[in-house]
């Protein structure tokens, strides 16, 4: 996934890039950079993130760094952003997206003798390839547009020019983008909670597929957006942070409201409610105070030392630091009953291991209760996590375990209620070794958002959406 923050100042915008991009880390674990423009060009920095945060590993450079316009991107994919020569000037470029026809356009481009010179996980850098598609247009506006319509997937873009920044975002508004704005600055942003401490305040949410034009004096839209959205519901459940907001609608206000909805679905009684940290937190007070039951936190997170459990590349890796950084309070959990509410199961191999762990702590029942259905295919349309691929899905395991390797009739598995899909909940429930697990219902999730289901990217728990 990965996030990006630009802003043009009258004044120094390095400090306001530098921060605001760092208010992304939670969405990207690879590289982070900076470029920012002055009058002798563009300068830019990139850093391995894997085993230090942007801060750390982008700090020492800001003395380097000088100008009035810039942009800020972390990623967990390429290297950006890049510095880019073309007919159409000097740009600066960031992208968040997932490009499904990238060797596609990348024939295309080598049959007309193209050339690139930056390489990704594997294969063409993504953001140098939709450089290249931006540099056959006869103007940038041009040139994004274009990008956008041959684009299979999603890719929102921040272009830092010469005279401003121009921020687009995907064609279906798979993930997001807003303008802020302040005295002396207007900025871009995938999250909103960066404006505020940087004393920017929202003045625009892009459609999808819209583009704006912004410098230090205002903005212009330069592409009017698109009637279809699909914008990824999975921002609200998981990945958005509790402070921000697509759509203008809060991401923890939705995960409260999850967790009513949980609530008002369940009759079992337990001594106390709790959020797997952190995004399980919003669930659970909301599953708290609807059920009228205590909240307490019978798992504390250690983050001093340990940093967030996926930024390790290496799956065991991953798995140890989930296990350290979590510590049990076991005078909170010796003999009671206790239910967790969590944004999501993935592969459940953690949850497994902290499932144990409570019990080992004398735990005498621990109750699940997810603020999503059951996570059954794998994401097509943004780099969310590479773990998320169909065979490490859990969902996706148990079903092949109860219909065999070669069945693909999965959608019958993703109707809450089914019989189908309580067989498959009650085998994740025997693998992970909880005493009970229920899901929400997507009905249920899709009001909890608020928007029309239409205009919401379901895929990975029931396969719709559009291409």
């Amino acid at each position: 996934m990965g996030g990006f923050f630009g802003c043009v100042s009258k004044q120094d915008c390095t400090r306001d890039v530098f921060y605001g991009t760092d208010y992304h880390s939670h969405l990207g674990t690879k590289r982070g950079g900076i470029a920012i423009r002055n009058r002798d060009g563009i300068k830019k920095t990139i850093k391995n993130i894997e085993n230090s945060y942007f801060r750390t590993k982008l700090e020492p450079e800001l003395a380097n760094l000088a100008g009035k316009k810039g942009i800020g991107v972390i990623s967990d994919t390429d290297s950006q952003p890049l510095v880019i020569g073309s007919h159409l000037g000097t740009f600066g470029i960031a992208t968040v997206g997932k490009i499904n026809n990238l060797p596609e356009i990348a024939k295309t481009a080598f049959n007309q003798k193209i050339n690139f010179s930056e390489s990704g996980e594997n294969q063409i850098n993504p953001t140098e390839l939709v450089a290249m598609l931006i540099g056959q247009g006869s103007s940038f506006e041009d040139g994004i547009a274009k990008a956008q319509d041959a684009i299979q997937g999603s890719c929102s873009i921040l272009l830092l020019t010469e005279k401003g920044i121009y921020a687009a975002r995907d064609k279906m508004g798979r993930t997001p983008i807003a303008i802020g704005k302040k005295a002396d600055a207007f900025a871009a942003s995938f999250e909103t909670c960066a404006f505020f401490n940087l004393g920017y305040k929202i003045e625009k949410y892009l459609g999808p597929g819209e583009i704006v034009f912004f410098d230090a004096d205002g903005y212009e839209q330069v592409k009017k957006p698109g009637d279809e959205m699909q914008v990824c519901s999975f921002l609200w459940v998981y990945y958005g942070y509790p402070a921000s907001g697509y759509e203008q609608i809060n991401v923890e206000e939705v995960r409260y409201r999850c967790g009513c909805a949980l609530a008002k679905n369940d009759t079992l009684e337990v001594d106390a409610v709790s959020g797997i940290p952190d995004s399980g937190i919003g669930h659970a007070l909301g599953y708290a105070n609807e059920r009228k039951v205590p909240y307490c936190r019978p798992f504390v997170k250690y983050t001093p030392t340990w940093p967030r459990s996926f930024m390790p590349q290496d799956q065991r890796t991953r798995d140890l630091v989930a296990r350290m950084k979590l510590i049990p309070v076991q005078e909170l959990i010796n003999g009671k009953r206790l239910l967790f509410c969590d944004d999501s199961i993935v592969r459940g191999t953690q949850l497994k291991d902290n499932i144990q762990i409570l019990f080992d702590a004398g735990a005498k029942e621990i109750h699940m209760r997810t603020a999503c259905p059951t996570l059954i295919f794998p994401c097509e349309f943004l780099n969310f996590s590479t773990s998320r691929s169909t065979l490490d899905l859990i969902g996706r395991k148990v079903i092949h375990e109860i219909e065999g390797p070669d069945f693909m009739d999965i959608e019958k598995y993703a109707v809450s209620g089914s019989a189908e899909n309580l067989a498959m909940v009650e085998r994740i429930r025997e693998r992970l070794k909880m005493t009970s697990l229920k899901y929400q219902t997507l009905e249920d999730l899709v009001e909890a958002i608020g928007m029309p289901k239409e205009k919401l990217c379901t895929h990975c728990w029931d396969g719709t959406s559009h291409f």
